[in-house]
Order: C-alpha cells, then sequence, then structure tokens
C-alpha cells in the first residue's frame, strides 16, 4: 500500500515556518507603523500623534502655545562669518591696555588657522551709546544708537569653531545636518495667524547663501509643510505670476473650479488625510500666488521709509540688504511667524562677502558694516515706530566668536567659540541689559556662561513654548530643538 502524505506538516514544521513568517512581517509592521507615526498618519492624521490638533486639512492652522506668550512672531538676524564681538558689542578696557602683549597663558595656543599673534585692541572706537551709557564701537552707529533697546547676551558659546557645524547649531541646535531649523519648530507648534503666506520665511543675503545654505531654514524629520521658503526682495518666489494669455477672471474660475473637484474627489475618498493635506498645500499655494508678490512689492512704500532704509543706494549690497529688511517687515507686520534675514554669504569666498575676518578684517569689516548697518538699524526703529516691537522678538546672532588676538602673520582675527555676543530686543525682554561676561580680554565666557541651548529655549519661552514639552517622535527618540540641555535665560526676561 503506497505511503501518503500526512493530513498536515509535523508541528515542529508548522511552528518554525510560523515563526520565520510573523518575524518577519512583525518585523516589517514595526517598521512601517513607525514611518507612520514619524509622518503622522496613524488614525488618519497628518500630523504627529504628538500634536492632535494639527488638522490635516490646514497644518499651518493657528494653535495655542503652552502658556501665554510675550511674543507672537521672531525676527533672527544671523550674520555669517562669524562677527567679532571685541570690536562690536564687548568692550574691554584690558584689551585696549594690552594690546600688542601675549595673551595671558596662550602661548602655546593653536587657534582654528594656526598659531595666534599677539592681543590687538579693538579696531574702532567704543564709545558711550544712549541714557543706558552702553559701550557700543564705531563700526555699526546706526544700531549703536539703539543699544537702549537691546539686551546683550556677551557670554554665549559655541560647541565647533567651523562656520558649518556652527551655522548648524545656531539654526538648529545641532552641530550634525538632518536636523529641523528652530523657525521649522516654531511653525509646527505654533503654525501661522496668515492663512495666505508661509508661517517661516528665510531670507538670503543678495550675495548669496550662508555656508550650509537649507539646512538653515530645513524642517528635516518634521513634516515638509513646517520648512522655510527661502526667497527675497530682489529674488521673489518663482513662477507666481500668470501665464501670458490668462486673464483674471479665467485664472479665478479655474481655481474655483479646481477647488470644486477637489472637494468631491476627498469627499469620494473619506479620511485620506495625505490626500486632504496635499490638497491643503496646493489651495496655500494658490493664495501665496496672489499674496506673496503683494507682500514683495515694495513700490507701495512711502518714499520717506524707502530713503531710511537705503533701498535706492548705488550700492547694490547695500541696496539690496535693505530691501531684504524693508521685506521682513512687511512679513512681520502680516503675522508671517518666524522671519530669519541673513547678512552674508560663502559664495563670494572667505571674508569678501560674509563676517569670517581672517587676513584683512578691517577693510572687509568695514565693506560688511556698511551693508548691515542702516537698513537693519531703520527695521528696529520702524518696528518700534509701528509697534510691532512690542510683540516681536528680535535676535541677532553669529555662529561663533573672534579671538582678541591677530593670526600669526596676518591682521585678522581667527575662530573663537569660547565666548562671543549676541543680543535681543522687543517682546519680553529687558531694554538696556547685559547677561553675562568674557573675561577681560573677550576670550572666554567667565560670568553667567550660556549656550546655544539656552538662547533656543529663551525664545521658545518667549513665544509661550516650553522647551521640554516641545518634541517630535523620530527613529526611537523624542527629539528637541535643545536636545537634552538648555535653561530659560530668565534674568534678561522683562
Amino acid at each position: 500500500m503506497p505511503l501518503r502524505p500526512p493530513a498536515r506538516a509535523p508541528h515542529w514544521l508548522t511552528d518554525r515556518r510560523a515563526f520565520l513568517r510573523d518575524a518577519g512581517t512583525g518585523l516589517g509592521g514595526i517598521a512601517l507603523a513607525a514611518l507612520l507615526a514619524e509622518h503622522g498618519l496613524l488614525a488618519g492624521d497628518a500630523a504627529s500623534p504628538l500634536r492632535p490638533d494639527i488638522k490635516p486639512d490646514a497644518p499651518l492652522g493657528a494653535r495655542e502655545p503652552h502658556f501665554a506668550p510675550k511674543a507672537k512672531r521672531v525676527l533672527v538676524v544671523f550674520c555669517s562669518g562669524a562677527v567679532s564681538h571685541v570690536d562690536t558689542f564687548d568692550y574691554k578696557p584690558e584689551l585696549v591696555k594690552r594690546d600688542g602683549q601675549p595673551l595671558p597663558g596662550g602661548d602655546k595656543l593653536v587657534t582654528f588657522q594656526g598659531a595666534q599673534g599677539n592681543l590687538v585692541k579693538p579696531i574702532w572706537a567704543f564709545k558711550p551709546r544712549g541714557q543706558s551709557g552702553k559701550m557700543v564701537s564705531d563700526l555699526l552707529p546706526h544700531l549703536a544708537g539703539l543699544a537702549d533697546e537691546m539686551c546683550f547676551v556677551h557670554s554665549m558659546t559655541a560647541k565647533s569653531n567651523t562656520h558649518g557645524p556652527a551655522e548648524n547649531q545656531m539654526s538648529t541646535g545641532f552641530t550634525l545636518d538632518g536636523f529641523p531649523s528652530a523657525g521649522a519648530w516654531v511653525s509646527y507648534a505654533l503654525g501661522s495667524e496668515n492663512k495666505d503666506l508661509p508661517a517661516f520665511v528665510a531670507i538670503p543675503d543678495p550675495r548669496g547663501v550662508p555656508q550650509v545654505g537649507p539646512n538653515n531654514w530645513g524642517s528635516a524629520f518634521l513634516p515638509g509643510v513646517f520648512q522655510g521658503t527661502p526667497f527675497g526682495a530682489d529674488k521673489p518666489i518663482p513662477h507666481l505670476a500668470r501665464p501670458a494669455g490668462v486673464n483674471e477672471k479665467a485664472d479665478a474660475d479655474t481655481r474655483d473650479f479646481l477647488k470644486l473637484l477637489n472637494a468631491e474627489h476627498a469627499q469620494a475618498r473619506g479620511g485620506d488625510s495625505q490626500l486632504s493635506a496635499r490638497i491643503a498645500s496646493y489651495e496655500m499655494a494658490a493664495r501665496m500666488q496672489l499674496r506673496a508678490a503683494e507682500v514683495a512689492d515694495l513700490s507701495k512704500e512711502p518714499a520717506r521709509v524707502h530713503a531710511e532704509y537705503g533701498t535706492d543706494d548705488k550700492d547694490r549690497w547695500k541696496s539690496g540688504f535693505a530691501r531684504n529688511c524693508l521685506l521682513a517687515r512687511r512679513l512681520l507686520e502680516r503675522d508671517v511667524r518666524f522671519v530669519q534675514l541673513f547678512n552674508g554669504a560663502y559664495a563670494m569666498g572667505e571674508g569678501v562677502g560674509n563676517w569670517d575676518g581672517h587676513k584683512t578684517i578691517k577693510p572687509q569689516y568695514e565693506t560688511h558694516a556698511a551693508v548691515l548697518d542702516r537698513p537693519l538699524a531703520a527695521l528696529l526703529t520702524d518696528l518700534k515706530r509701528t509697534g510691532l516691537l512690542k510683540d516681536t522678538l528680535v535676535v541677532w546672532v553669529t555662529e561663533f566668536g573672534r579671538m582678541p588676538t591677530f593670526q600669526k602673520g596676518a591682521s585678522g582675527r581667527d575662530h573663537n567659540p569660547k565666548g562671543f555676543t549676541v543680543w535681543l530686543a522687543g517682546a519680553g525682554v529687558k531694554r538696556a541689559f547685559s547677561h553675562g561676561a568674557t573675561d577681560d580680554f573677550g576670550y572666554e565666557a567667565a560670568d553667567k556662561r550660556a549656550t546655544i541651548y539656552d538662547l533656543h529655549a529663551t525664545v521658545l519661552h518667549l513665544l509661550g513654548l516650553n522647551h521640554e514639552r516641545l518634541s517630535f517622535y523620530h527613529n526611537g527618540i523624542e527629539r528637541r530643538l535643545t536636545d537634552v540641555h538648555g535653561e530659560v535665560l530668565r534674568d534678561v526676561l522683562a
């Protein structure tokens, strides 16, 4: 009698196959669930599961902060290249006294580009400014005149002495690539009060972009809708104009018809959050087509405003940055949540189009200061005059400072992340106030040492956000702008 196969496979074989099958599909399921959660696509939600208040069809809708904010919006002015604090805002009488002498204890110190020379006093004279008598140098006379509006942090430190990683840290909190910018975090947390413009706009210098470029305004692992939109007064968002031969009525009718088709398409596929988010992004783009062109049209500004900013200067870099400053004010007054304004670019080479003054700091800085000073001072004055400074936080930053010595064989200062200056103005911060200090020579933070984590925590706090609660689940980690660090700089708060 022929042998017949058993009615079922042996128990041990069935279990082993089942185990391997379940293990394989189970791990795949875990990976899929992690990806869906990361992009907020679990349970029909188009945002992170940590933010159920983010609506799939309106991801940039305004959201409530953790507590009552002092600031509604933020302007970050980023001077790329590393501005010398000892030549601008950090006055050191001892540095003047010991000009030409070696840095005490620095005989074997090797800085970023090599051996250093002797101490060199500030290249531009410092003078007391305003009612506070704050000492600011003649390099930036227009900004110096606004010293009473500023809240200085003189003890800032950075983790890297290299431009790229240091730019990353100032904008994202991390020296490595792949992390969301501060503006993206704010957009993710709070959305926008303006339905027709981006929540986050980055304005590159007319001379080009900073060294790490889009890292400064990218969203990394946050949903892409929260990344910054880069454009400037002279380089507006492309492809906004209607094609030739299409009149305004036909354009409007086409948008209305498309909106009807999209609504029917979404209704037929009820609950598809990805589709709703995609439709929302296209509708936002259509609204931007109308509003972005209007906000970038500076011709509507009075002649006196153009004169204050210097938009008609014959030097194209001065007039270009002036127009960008005016654009920044127009974005802020239309409730764009986060505006990042850059001064300095790297395409032109070391120190030529940026503040990286290694070799010949005096002529280079006088060029850059002439671009920055008048327009930025006009912007601050304009924000105060219009009342916007009451609920707008202005943050002036650079990626690190510079040495109190000159480089050996050169007429410039090397990189220095051990101590430098940033300043804030406007909503929620003290006027004419200084936090912390560097040592007698401006070399190293010596009192109330501050980190970029602290700066970010403070900015978020002024927006009504607890930096320890603002997180996003990515690769098995609850990520934060401040990583696992950061303390709010309480004594700068008004």
